[in-house]
């Protein structure tokens, strides 16, 4: 029996018969070792199953060997390396064929994959850009370069490239999920869904546009359709953590679950994500003197212009240098003025966007940080898989989520007995840390303005209003509003946010409060930022269930309005209990939807209680624990204190 030559190796490959073509190759090394045409081939065959990169490495290393000045071997190691997240490995490969052959467009871009994986934008964009100089209508460098230029936030040229792309083929899947990225990016909904939409048609199994698709669903409140995008993207890509936290973010939204149904999912999470961590954990070696000066880390994607800034700065801005030791582990890709100021509060700044989770992990160990702070939960840039690792002796999840992270990993849920009632713990994969209510402080925008007096007493009409998202406006919320407006035939009610900037958004809530019996002559449905003018024309703000919202009922507060909210399930439910006991004024929440109901029309139906309310309201706001910036600092601190006195002490959480 002859033994296979490269020739029908190769002739297998113009065919498209690529596992016998793989077989051959395998044949060949067995028979001839030293031939670096078949080490490469079966390398490469290898590496079309994701699974089998791992073992294709050391087949490409021993093609490297036989052939170290053979640049398509070194291009096919530097994919492999690529793949398995060894990227200075693939960086430095990838260099090694350039300067063998200068003119491959595919490396220069294949290079600039690797860049834009380390967050070396601008780098990135010149390697896309010489590729294109060698090959100017190469579809994935334009398409690439597109993707640069949006990272850099260069949004006109990165739609010039998209265009070209478009013209090229249209048929390429990932055109038409970049362009639904940057048309999500500018809040431009219906379009960015049709994108989606293109490119899941075009390629069924598009992780990246099922999972945004899912995500635009959301904001339109179907949960449920929204959920079923994400367990398609699971099911195709079940490593695909982000898809796993949009799952967990729709669940604490759904109106029809129960709180053990959904920290069922959170528990599914951890034994997914975080548990195959544990056995890799280090001791800390932690200097244990309980009363020295604590090393503190906050971790964020949000250290920018955000509405986290109004509970997080002044948190900052207050804390006790003499005792503690701020770091600030920032994952934030566009910095602004609000970054300079927080880099102004803190002792150190790292920014982290470029490091993976294993060297995240690392250097935060490095730095003998004490304890931990996750300010994102599962909300977008968040990196709870550094939190896995355990790099520190405590961990702690506070402010940016409002619920459980589902992490064993994390210690404590930094909370109050408003927000997280005794009897609760059953729901947190964290142990409940309750401060004194609430459990945040405020700092309003100094754009907001004065309070005017109360729109009813002109209009001769009460205005009930919310700025929340659409993820919160549910049926069962639907139906409590309309009851309301039944009952207040000459009222108005205000929904306005950036769900509804387009006419089509506007029309399906319309049509959703129709079903209820309310006529559109009834609401007011839009988007207007800032939303300052809006509160001025709205009497009585109403929460939604049972997720609440947060930053616009604080800044409802402080602009004059009361709010009902319903005391729902712990602790995202709860949000607008906590800030209403914070301001004095637990009168306003309902623990059913009848009493929600009757406490709106008893508030609306009394005009000059309403009207001294509005006007006293800011005034008890700034006397409240609410305003009390460096004494929230205080109840924080000494939290983190004796969270630090328990773990020297060897007691666990």
């Amino acid at each position: 029996m002859s033994l296979p030559t490269i020739d029908a190796v190769f002739e297998l490959l113009k065919q498209g018969q690529f596992t016998q073509a793989e077989y051959l190759a395998h044949q060949i090394t067995q028979h001839d070792p030293q031939n670096a045409s078949a080490w490469k081939i079966l390398g490469t065959m290898m590496m079309r199953d994701f699974d089998r990169v791992s073992a294709a490495l050391p087949v490409l290393e021993q093609a490297r060997q036989l052939a170290p000045n053979d640049a398509e071997i070194l291009n096919s190691l530097g994919r492999a390396y690529q793949t398995l997240e060894r990227l200075d490995d693939a960086s430095c490969v990838y260099d090694q064929a350039l300067t063998l052959q200068p003119n491959s467009a595919e490396i220069w871009n294949n290079q600039g994959l690797v860049k834009e994986k380390l967050k070396h934008w601008e780098s990135a964009l010149e390697s896309y850009q010489r590729a294109l100089t060698l090959k100017p209508n190469y579809i994935k460098a334009l398409n690439n370069c597109g993707n640069a230029l949006q990272a850099l936030d260069r949004i006109e040229e990165a739609l010039s490239y998209y265009v070209q792309v478009l013209e090229l083929d249209a048929g390429f899947p990932d055109i038409h999920y970049n362009c639904g990225c940057l048309l999500q990016r500018l809040k431009h909904w219906n379009q960015a869904q049709a994108f989606f939409g293109k490119a899941i048609e075009l390629k069924n199994d598009h992780v990246g546009a099922l999972n945004n698709f899912g995500f635009l669903l959301i904001e339109q409140g179907l949960l449920d359709e929204a959920l079923t995008f994400f367990a398609r993207v699971v099911q195709l890509k079940p490593e695909m953590e982000i898809a796993h936290s949009n799952a967990l973010f729709t669940l604490n939204y759904h109106p029809d679950k129960s709180a053990a149904e959904i920290f069922t999912s959170y528990r599914a999470f951890d034994q997914r994500f975080g548990e195959p961590h544990r056995a890799k954990w280090l001791p800390h070696m932690n200097n244990c003197d309980s009363e020295r000066r604590l090393r503190i880390g906050y971790m964020s994607p949000d250290l920018r212009i955000h509405s986290s800034n109004h509970f997080l700065e002044p948190l900052l801005a207050h804390h006790d240098k003499h005792h503690f030791e701020i770091t600030a582990y920032s994952q934030t890709r566009c910095e602004d003025l609000m970054t300079t100021r927080y880099q102004s509060y803190v002792d150190h700044w790292v920014e982290v966007e470029r490091l993976n989770d294993d060297a995240l992990a690392e250097r935060i160990r490095a730095d003998e940080i004490d304890i931990l702070i996750d300010l994102a939960g599962h909300s977008a840039g968040n990196r709870l898989l550094v939190f896995a690792r355990r790099p520190t002796p405590i961990a702690v999840s506070w402010l940016g989520y409002g619920y459980t992270t589902g992490l064993s990993a994390i210690d404590y849920f930094l909370t109050d007995e408003v927000m997280v009632p005794a009897g609760s713990e059953n729901l947190f994969a964290e142990r409940p840390w309750r401060i004194a209510a609430p459990s945040m402080v405020y700092r309003p925008d100094d754009k907001m303005g004065e309070v005017n007096s109360l729109p009813a007493l002109e209009r001769h009409f009460v205005t009930f209003g919310t700025l929340t998202r659409g993820i919160r406006i549910n049926h069962r919320v639907i139906r409590t509003w309309a009851e309301i407006l039944k009952r207040l035939p000459t009222a108005r009610l205000v929904v306005n946010s950036d769900a509804f900037n387009a006419p089509s958004g506007q029309q399906a809530l319309v049509d959703r409060f129709a079903i209820y019996g309310i006529a559109p002559a009834q609401l007011e449905i839009g988007f207007d930022s800032p939303p300052y003018d809006v509160l001025r024309g709205i009497d009585i703000a109403l929460d939604c269930f049972p997720h609440n919202s947060g930053t616009t009922l604080i800044e409802s507060l402080y602009m004059g309005l009361p709010f009902i909210t319903l005391a729902d399930r712990p602790s995202v439910g709860r949000i607008g209990s906590t800030i209403l006991h914070g301001a004095g004024h637990p009168e306003w929440i309902a623990n059913s939807e009848n009493e929600y109901i009757e406490k709106a029309v008893a508030l609306a139906s009394d005009l000059p209680h309403l009207a001294a309310i509005r006007a006293n309201l800011r005034t008890e706001l700034e006397a409240s624990p609410w305003r009390d910036e460096a004494g929230f600092a205080r109840r924080v601190e000494q939290a983190y204190r004796d969270m630090w006195r328990r773990w020297c002490a060897g007691v666990a959480r």
